[in-house]
């Protein structure tokens, strides 16, 4: 088992671990009524890669990457970038109920600590993971700082796409989903991404376009 690097996180409130494992216990039990189906087109479960991985979803779907970690992924061993906001620090509380680490910070706030702090975890062998349209949008447009990332570190990106057969969605800027009981939960992995350290900036955001078409491959703009 890799070690672990040494981070300065602030420390969790108890507000935000009261209200974390209380979400823990809501997402396990919405979790159970419902059924996952797994397409793993980068073939990463069968023939595991030796290489670490950049984890990348949309911000509205995080509810089930909790669960689909614990079913697909738990091999591997990571940390998640999360806001260092009040949610952020909820939701690394219940990330944490998953055996998950949480790294602090954000595209708009503290980003090149938390990009430093990812890089860390990528050099003693751990995965990242990354919503690289949050914390606060555009809704589906992918962030540079993910193509940033594999560039410094040599990370492939596995790109993961959740679809809800039926869903509550939130008045929130990301109209964050929430899959109800008795739902189907669609997990996608897509091929791996691997991203040209030399790219110049034509080329970078070709790079950056190709990664987002590849999780919005119908176009998504709900």
């Amino acid at each position: 088992m890799p070690e672990k690097p040494k981070t300065s996180e602030p420390p969790l409130t108890f507000k935000a671990k009261a209200i974390g494992f209380g979400a823990s216990l809501i997402l396990r039990s919405v979790c159970a009524t419902t059924k996952f189906e797994l397409r793993d087109h980068a073939g990463i479960v069968d023939n595991p890669p030796s290489q670490q991985l950049i984890w990348c979803f949309w911000h509205n779907r995080i509810f089930a990457m909790p669960p689909a970690y614990r079913r697909y992924l738990k091999s591997r061993s990571g940390a998640v970038l999360t806001s260092p906001s009040n949610d952020g620090a909820m939701i690394a509380t219940t990330l944490k109920c998953f055996g998950v680490d949480a790294v602090r910070g954000s595209s708009s706030r503290g980003g090149i600590k938390a990009l430093l702090s990812l890089k860390k975890w990528i050099a003693n062998g751990f995965d990242v993971a990354i919503t690289p349209d949050g914390p606060r949008g555009p809704r589906y447009i992918l962030a540079p700082g993910l193509i940033m990332l594999a560039q410094k570190t040599g990370a492939a990106i596995l790109p993961i796409r959740i679809d809800y057969s039926d869903f509550w969605r939130l008045r929130s800027w990301d109209q964050f989903q929430i899959p109800k009981p008795f739902s189907k939960i669609t997990v996608t992995f897509e091929p791996l991404q691997f991203i040209d350290p030399e790219l110049d900036e034509a080329g970078f955001e070709e790079a950056r376009l190709r990664v987002q078409n590849v999780m919005n491959p119908n176009g998504e703009t709900d």
